[in-house]
């Protein structure tokens, strides 16, 4: 099967982007997996589908999937992407749109400088809706909220790490560290992300605070591994420095791929992204059947 594609990236968080609003394609995992291969297929962190809107109200739905190939329930980056894409590919001439996630409604607005701001939504602080398992496990006051004690191995011996907890629409743990270059992204990554408290796996941000309106940040995605720059971890990151004490409202997120700047107002309010969203090319690819 032959398809079209465009290749975008983010702050070097980068994806290929289907258009799927005159009918699915039918990708199974497999098929999403060679499209993000970056020997055999395009290569992306995530794939990104446009599809109808599925209700009133919403101009788009927005489909994610991981570059292993599983659906997730929301990318950041991957939302400035997608409203530079449809107004790109003449489906809106909107300069804000209303889009369906797994997630919820979110809304990317083009400003005039060629960045793209998105309301993410507010923030989700109960642990069962991150979803993370807290049985058998007490808070650790932080500031004006809390972080948790993980435990990285059943031996004695092994790691623990202080993480605060939360969903920007899929599942964060952010800890404070030092220096981000030498944070052990490779080595704990994995073992956060695959943690049995979370049961839909979770995203783990090592964050630097730099002062208060300016961070560094890297992040170990779900189903993709560490990224250029993860625009929930930048999110959540600056959500949870400022629960913590550690931030203004206002936050400059420096990942390895770009800038990213963090707003938000406290309890209750959404959280506001703004950042670039670049086309890189466009293509046809074929993609094997039975995978």
């Amino acid at each position: 099967m032959r398809i079209r594609f465009t290749k975008m990236q983010g702050a070097g968080n980068d994806f290929v982007v289907l258009d799927e609003t005159r009918g699915q394609l039918g990708l199974t995992p497999g098929q999403y997996q060679f499209l993000a291969d970056r020997h055999f297929g395009v290569g992306a962190d995530q794939i990104l589908t446009v599809r109808p809107a599925p209700a009133s109200g919403v101009d788009f739905q927005y489909v994610i999937h991981n570059a292993d190939g599983g659906e997730v329930e929301q990318c950041g980056n991957g939302a400035r992407c997608f409203l530079r894409f449809v107004r790109e590919q003449g489906l809106t001439d909107k300069d804000e749109v209303r889009v369906q996630t797994l997630s919820g409604v979110i809304a990317p607005r083009m400003n005039p400088d060629g960045r793209v701001t998105v309301d993410m939504g507010p923030p989700v602080f109960e642990p069962a809706r991150v979803p993370f398992d807290t049985a058998g496990l007490d808070p650790q006051p932080d500031g004006s909220w809390e972080k948790w004690h993980l435990a990285l191995s059943t031996h004695a011996e092994g790691a623990i790490v202080s993480v605060a907890i939360l969903s920007m629409g899929n599942p964060h743990a952010v800890q404070v560290v030092d220096d981000v270059d030498n944070a052990p992204v490779e080595t704990q990554g994995p073992l956060i992300e695959h943690h049995p408290r979370f049961p839909q796996r979770v995203n783990a941000g090592f964050l630097q605070v730099v002062d208060r309106t300016h961070a560094r940040l890297r992040v170990y995605e779900r189903g993709a591994g560490e990224t250029l720059a993860c625009g929930t971890g930048a999110c959540a990151a600056v959500v949870a420095g400022i629960r913590l004490g550690l931030f203004e409202r206002r936050v400059d997120v420096e990942t390895r791929g770009g800038i990213l700047t963090i707003e938000w107002d406290g309890l209750g309010a959404p959280v506001r992204m703004t950042g670039p969203a670049v086309t890189v090319f466009s293509g046809e690819i074929d993609v094997p059947d039975g995978i």
